[in-house]
């Protein structure tokens, strides 16, 4: 069974907006920590945005801080990233990913499950 499946990504032109979601098993979506983190061609992972179990607490990457918000709903299983004001450098393989730990690391290798990813491009 498969942690985490992503979908909602797509192609968007600039300025435009898109809504990622992230459906989860149970047992993965009660881990303390869920996050987005995306890949753009030839270059490494990079985090984007986390939350709490509680959704009480998040944390983004500077560059999308007020045009990204990640956000859960604990009925459905399953984490959101609404990214608005997208920009061309927003394209990339976006992925959740679950941690068993508290805190909000950056690096990729800190978070436990994996989806598989969903493709985002943005047209200039």
């Amino acid at each position: 069974q498969v942690p985490l499946v992503e979908s909602g990504g797509g192609l968007v032109q600039a300025g435009g907006s898109l809504r990622l979601s992230c459906a989860a098993s149970g047992r993965t979506f009660s881990r303390p920590v869920m996050g987005w983190f995306r890949q753009a061609p030839g270059k490494e992972r990079e985090f984007v945005a986390a939350i709490t179990r509680s959704g009480g607490s998040t944390y983004y990457l500077d560059s999308v801080k007020g045009r990204f918000t990640i956000s859960r709903d604990n009925a459905k299983n399953t984490v959101y990233l609404q990214m608005n004001s997208l920009k061309p450098e927003d394209t990339a393989v976006y992925y959740c990913a679950a941690r068993n730990w508290v805190g909000f690391p950056t690096k990729s290798d800190e978070y436990d499950y994996w989806g598989q990813g969903t493709q985002v491009t943005v047209s200039s």
